[in-house]
């Protein structure tokens, strides 16, 4: 079995880490922007998140020969550890809870404002917590005003936020194309008006307008799949917030199903390894997701139009973009626990940096802050440098976790 032992190759997890679990959010949102269902890309990404777990613990976790108390992942599959498996299910539960719900978050609230609200909530509590469980191996000194520093970059990213949403009013008050609100119609869902000069049908695709203007944000809406247009922007936060309290209790419950901090375990029977902890964390995942989602195809949220487990089969328009990112999310997911191990959960927790990698890709892929105000432009470089500044010291922080055998 393979094991992470020294702070540098913890630190190097953590990034590419903090790189996969940046994009995956990206794909997805890119997806949606396209029209597919979320119910559709879920399911597809469910399926190759498990296998990425799958992949990690034949792997890493079957490299070599057993070490003492740290048995390989086939030798741990057949020993008494419960309590644990239990944890790392919980915290498999959880994860996925938190994700489903960003998937409609990202197209009410914009994908950076999603990931970096969801993002400190799981620093400022999950952090605390995996601080006090590892026993105080990070440095408080360090980790704590790491802990600050993401809070500054979430009230900014709060105020970027703001700032945009005003900036693409004025675009919209200003639109050439007459837009307007259409009132909920008899399919339930909110549309923008076609164009009123040259009537219906005349509408082109998202990519022949200009990212950034009103003609780029009305097209936008006709396309995407969950229409957000005149919806109440309280939904979408609730929606956030409910994600961060998710994402807040996945690692806590992970650490405690590898290091036993409450002694559930009988004497004499080893920890589990981290491979094995998160295949039984990947699933859990993979049951909620796909089970919730089965469900949603017949009984969509949100307005949503209803589907069919056939209809999911025959639908390959962006499949293999679902399961990228669902490799990606496994393997970054796989990658923070295990440099988590080594240096500490409180110090992995800097991977919830990962709005830096999302802001990137909204910028590049969907437009997002383009042909916005100067204020709005000052506001983002400081958000970034902020949360920079952030991931910075919480690996500063890492400390190196002594053996128990």
């Amino acid at each position: 079995m393979y094991l992470v032992e020294d702070k540098g190759g913890a630190i190097a997890l953590m990034l590419a880490s903090l790189f996969f679990l940046g994009t995956w959010p990206a794909v997805l949102t890119m997806l949606e922007r396209r029209g597919r269902l979320p119910q559709h890309t879920y399911l597809d990404y469910s399926i190759t998140n498990l296998l990425a777990a799958v992949l990690i613990a034949l792997t890493f976790g079957q490299l070599g020969d057993s070490k003492p108390g740290k048995p390989n992942f086939f030798t741990q599959l057949s020993q008494d550890n419960l309590p644990s498996v239990l944890f790392a299910m919980a915290g498999g539960i959880v994860l996925s809870l938190g994700n489903l719900a960003t998937q409609y978050a990202w197209a009410y609230v914009g994908l950076s404002v999603t990931e970096i609200i969801s993002s400190s909530m799981c620093v400022v509590i999950g952090t605390t917590m995996n601080y006090f469980l590892d026993d105080k191996i990070n440095r408080a000194e360090i980790l704590f005003p790491g802990v600050g520093c993401f809070l500054v970059a979430a009230c900014l990213g709060s105020v970027v936020h703001s700032s945009n949403a005003a900036d693409n009013k004025k675009k919209l008050a200003a639109s050439t194309t007459n837009y307007k609100i259409n009132s909920y119609e008899e399919n339930g869902s909110n549309v923008a008006n076609e164009d009123l000069e040259n009537g219906p049908g005349s509408s082109q695709k998202v990519g022949k307008a200009k990212a950034g203007t009103a003609e780029y944000l009305i097209q936008l809406e006709k396309q995407r799949s969950i229409k957000v247009f005149g919806k109440n922007m309280f939904l979408g936060l609730v929606i956030v917030f409910f994600a961060g309290v998710c994402f807040s209790l996945f690692s806590p419950a992970f650490n405690l199903a590898t290091n036993d901090q409450w002694h559930t375990l009988k004497y004499g029977v080893p920890h589990l390894v981290v491979y094995t902890a998160f295949f039984y964390f990947s699933i859990s995942c993979f049951v909620i997701g796909i089970g919730l989602n089965l469900w949603f195809l017949y009984h969509p949220v949100l307005g949503l139009e209803k589907s069919s487990f056939g209809a999911y089969l025959n639908d390959w328009n962006g499949r293999q973009w679902a399961m990228l990112a669902g490799f990606l999310c496994g393997f970054g997911n796989g990658f923070q626990f295990m440099g988590g191990q080594a240096a500490g959960y409180a110090a992995a927790d800097a991977v919830q940096a990962l709005p830096l990698v999302s802001t990137f890709w909204g910028v590049v892929l969907f437009g997002e802050y383009r042909k916005s105000s100067k204020r709005t432009y000052i506001l983002l470089f400081s958000m970034l440098s902020m949360f920079v500044v952030a991931v910075a010291v919480l690996m500063a922080s890492a400390g190196h976790r002594k053996s128990k055998d």
